[in-house]
């Protein structure tokens, strides 16, 4: 019964503050998948590119959702085959997304830092391009070899960490496959 009194503040917006990391465990895949990434480095990179190419015009209107927030919608989107509207749905009401895009702590406040919109979501996209993709990749690779994650003879990026010997089939394998095949 703590738990749901504790959501029905949240869901009304009084009441203390709820720790997201209580609420998902540290075995969950999306924050297992989550813990991999350099969020820091991400949202560093993702900043300066789109002030390069997109000076800010105004400080008026409602106030800037994070970049993290955006990045980490982003990139679950794909791996959870989601469309904007699901995802963002996702974001004000399951634990495990807020924790991906770096809300720890959740209230309803007039702020509503946890809720974005799916045209966000579709502007912020178009945000990222070829060149900002691939230094993010970079950025991911080099910090799974730095927390030897990874082999760096042998680097296949997959984001989404699956149980020990299951046959998940990504297109990593299936290059590897047909490679294997073509040079018998």
């Amino acid at each position: 019964m703590g738990v749901i009194r504790q959501l029905q503040h949240w869901l009304k917006g009084q009441g203390s503050r709820i720790n997201v990391c209580e609420f998902v465990p540290q075995t969950h895949p999306l924050r297992q998948w989550a813990d991999t990434f350099p969020w820091q480095a991400f949202v560093e990179a993702v900043d300066r590119s789109i002030a390069l190419r997109f000076p800010k015009q105004t400080d008026r209107g409602r106030s800037a959702i994070s970049t993290r927030v955006l990045l980490g919608l982003e990139l679950l989107k794909s791996e959870l085959s989601c469309s904007d509207e699901q995802i963002c749905s996702r974001l004000r009401t399951d634990f495990a997304v807020m924790y991906v895009c770096g809300i720890y702590d959740v209230q309803v406040d007039a702020s509503q830092e946890h809720f974005v919109l799916p045209e966000t979501l579709a502007q912020f996209r178009s945000f990222i391009d070829e060149k900002l993709m691939e230094e993010l990749v970079t950025l991911q690779a080099a910090t799974a070899i730095d927390q030897c994650l990874v082999s760096p003879s042998h680097l296949v990026v997959d984001t989404f960490p699956s149980e020990q010997g299951s046959q998940r089939v990504t297109d990593a394998t299936t290059l590897y496959k047909a490679k294997k095949k073509s040079s018998k």
